[in-house]
């Protein structure tokens, strides 16, 4: 793969994932659905084969060569992702099966420790529903209350009221770093400076965000942040929870079993410390060494080089799909990633994706796990394109074309 130093060579990087040359209902496939899973390129099926065929062992605890090599590969995933969000140490870096099961698990040891009745929980308007849920689990077992962040018709939170939501009584807020609806990018240190000036810790949601921007958890102070694997190039079923060490000392472990412990008696288990005794059980590690391979891709294309890419597919779209009359796109905010959300007038979202999928294109139609967003919006679901590294202005202009000939049909 031969990349200029300024700007991706597209066409070369193609190559690399296979789904793309996937013929579809007789049509090329055009995959613009990066924002719900991003495929993986070669390197990353063929290093995730390799273990599976050549390596395959469980980590940590055997003696054997096989054992230890698998560990060595494990924990190297493990120190590649602190490196790629800018952790300080790789103890504050737990693996997950993805960004939901990590909020899970802070809102369940963490949050139980902290939220008592009567304590506020803040969150923004815009989280997935992964971003809501937990806490309104948490919220109802303690007796405690939700508060929001309200946002723009632009789709832009609205900062000036923190002075008012986060009150002696907010416990932890939790913010979405790109909205998965939106593509909104918050300004999450800023909200994280205002909150810990308070003395309010922060959890980031930031699934949509490490696929798109360079992440450094120690920048932007987050007490927590989280996302998923099979956004960042990688496979599913892993994901990474980042927390301050001192955060996660202090709390006690999610789930019992093996591998988390120092020892067992029947009267005590003594626990490993982090990120140990988080990670009960046999852990996902193809699944990890493959997320180490993405990283390793994803960096030496160059994040810098990413962004840019996919503003510039995002602006074109956006002036193209904008043009059409009838079709409202939702989230205009200032600073956006590559997601783009829209609507048609007398065409329902599932309607519209299933057309969109007849002439090859595939995007994603529905709520996308959001429905205090399309609550806020007046719509029941919205058809969703999300570009990617490997996408090109000749699939804006498909994407365009199917659009006009869906809304055609309906005439």
């Amino acid at each position: 793969m031969s990349i200029d130093l300024k700007t991706l060579d597209v066409a070369a990087i193609r190559r690399d994932f296979p789904l793309l040359s996937r013929i579809l209902h007789g049509k090329p496939v055009v995959y613009l659905d990066s924002a719900v899973s991003g495929q993986m390129p070669v390197q990353v099926i063929d290093r995730m084969t390799k273990y599976q065929r050549d390596e395959h062992t469980n980590v940590h605890r055997g003696v054997s060569t096989l054992s230890q090599e698998a560990t060595d590969f494990y924990e190297a995933a493990r120190e590649k992702v602190r490196k790629f969000i800018g952790a300080g140490s790789s103890r504050e870096i737990i693996w997950t099966r993805g960004t939901t099961e990590a909020i899970n698990l802070v809102a369940q040891t963490f949050g139980r420790m902290n939220v008592k009745a009567g304590d506020e929980i803040l969150l923004s308007a815009m989280e997935h529903h992964a971003n809501i849920v937990p806490w309104q689990m948490l919220a109802q077992e303690k007796g405690a209350t939700i508060k929001v962040i309200p946002m723009t018709d632009d789709g832009e939170l609205v900062l000036d009221s923190l002075d008012e939501l986060i009150t002696e009584r907010t416990r932890i807020l939790g913010v979405v770093h790109v909205s998965n609806v939106l593509g909104t990018v918050n300004p999450v240190k800023e909200i994280i400076a205002h909150a810990h000036a308070k003395g309010v810790p922060v959890l980031v949601d930031g699934a949509q965000a490490v696929p798109h921007l360079a992440v450094d958890v120690q920048d932007l102070d987050a007490d927590f942040y989280v996302f998923s694997g099979h956004k960042l190039s990688g496979p599913t079923g892993i994901g990474v929870l980042y927390g301050k060490l001192a955060h996660l000392e202090a709390m006690p472990p999610w789930h019992g079993g093996g591998s988390m412990i120092r020892s067992v008696t029947w009267e005590k288990t003594t626990y490993l410390p982090a990120p140990g005794k988080f990670e009960a059980g046999t852990p996902p590690i193809a699944a990890a060494i493959g997320l180490g391979v993405a990283i390793d891709y994803v960096t030496a294309l160059g994040l810098d080089r990413i962004a840019a890419h996919e503003h510039e597919l995002l602006a074109y779209a956006t002036e193209r799909l904008a043009a059409i009359p009838g079709l409202r796109i939702l989230g205009n905010a200032k600073d956006k990633a590559s997601v783009l959300s829209f609507v048609v007038e007398g065409i329902h979202a599932h309607d519209m994706g299933s057309l969109l999928d007849g002439e090859g294109v595939v995007v994603r139609a529905g709520h996308h796990c959001a429905q205090p967003i399309m609550t806020r919006f007046g719509v029941p679901a919205t058809t969703r394109a999300s570009f990617a590294y490997f996408n090109t202005r000749e699939e804006v202009d498909i994407l365009v074309s199917a659009v006009l000939k869906a809304i055609e049909l309906f005439k």
